[in-house]
C-alpha cells in the first residue's frame, strides 16, 4: 500500500500520543501497511519533533540551493565558455551542481576534451587565410577549378579486421568470443586517388614501395 508522507506522519503521531517508542511505532506501521514504508531513524526524527512541541505534520522548508536551473541562461553561459565546470555553472545559477549536470545533459552536452592543433595560428595568420578562402571561392566562380582538382591518399588495410562489438547477453553467459588482432598483423598500402565525382583510381602497392614523387608522377 501507498502512502503519502503526510499519513505516515499521521500515523506516527498517532503511535506517540498511545505512548509507544519510536522503534515500536516503526515496526507497527510497517507491519500493518506492509513492506519498508518508514525506518526507524525517520520515526525517531519525528518522535523528536513531537517531543518538543511541534505537531505540525508538514515537512520543514529545506535549506540550501533550489534545484530549478534558467535553462536560457545555463545555454549562454556555455556558449561564451565551454569550459566553465559544471560547479561554476551551479556558483552562477545559484543551484546545485548535480541539477546543472542534469540539464546539460539534457541539452545533449557531454564533458569532454577539445582536439589538439600543432600552434595556435596569430590574427594575421587567421585573416591570411580568410582572405584565400574568399579568393578561391571567387575564382570558382568564373572558372570551375574544383572540377579539375584531384587529390589522393594512403593508408595501410588489414588482410584480416577483427572488430568487437557489443552483444546482448544474459547472466553468466560470455558471448562470441573476438580474437585480438596478431603483433604484427599482415597488411597492404592502399593508393586512393579522387575528385569532386568520386574514386578517379585506387591500387594495392606492391610490398615494399616506397612513396615517392616519382611514384605519383
Amino acid at each position: 500500500m501507498n502512502l503519502s508522507r503526510r499519513e505516515i506522519h499521521i500515523l506516527l503521531l498517532h503511535e506517540f500520543r498511545l505512548g509507544h517508542k519510536a522503534t515500536e511505532a516503526a515496526n507497527n506501521i510497517c507491519s500493518m501497511m506492509g513492506g519498508d514504508v518508514l525506518s526507524i531513524r525517520t520515526a525517531q526524527h519525528w518522535f523528536n519533533r513531537f517531543k518538543n512541541g511541534n505537531l505540525e505534520l508538514d515537512d520543514l522548508p529545506r535549506s540550501g540551493r533550489p534545484l530549478e536551473v534558467d535553462l536560457d541562461l545555463l545555454q549562454q553561459l556555455i556558449e561564451q565558455d565551454p569550459r566553465l565546470t559544471s560547479r561554476c555553472l551551479a556558483e552562477q545559477l545559484r543551484c546545485s551542481h548535480t541539477a546543472v549536470e542534469k540539464h546539460l545533459n539534457g541539452l545533449g552536452k557531454t564533458w569532454r576534451y577539445g582536439v589538439w592543433i600543432p600552434h595556435e595560428l596569430s590574427p594575421y595568420q587567421l585573416q591570411y587565410r580568410v582572405d584565400a578562402c574568399m579568393d578561391l571561392i571567387t575564382s570558382h566562380r568564373n572558372y570551375q577549378w574544383l572540377r579539375n582538382l584531384i587529390t589522393g591518399d594512403e593508408k595501410w588495410v588489414l588482410y584480416v579486421n577483427y572488430k568487437h562489438r557489443r552483444q546482448w547477453l544474459s547472466p553468466g553467459q560470455t558471448g562470441v568470443a573476438t580474437p585480438k588482432a596478431d603483433l604484427h598483423p599482415k597488411k597492404v598500402m592502399l593508393s586512393v586517388w579522387w575528385g569532386v565525382n568520386g574514386i578517379i583510381h585506387w591500387e594495392v602497392l606492391p610490398n615494399g614501395c616506397t612513396i615517392t614523387a616519382d611514384l605519383y608522377c
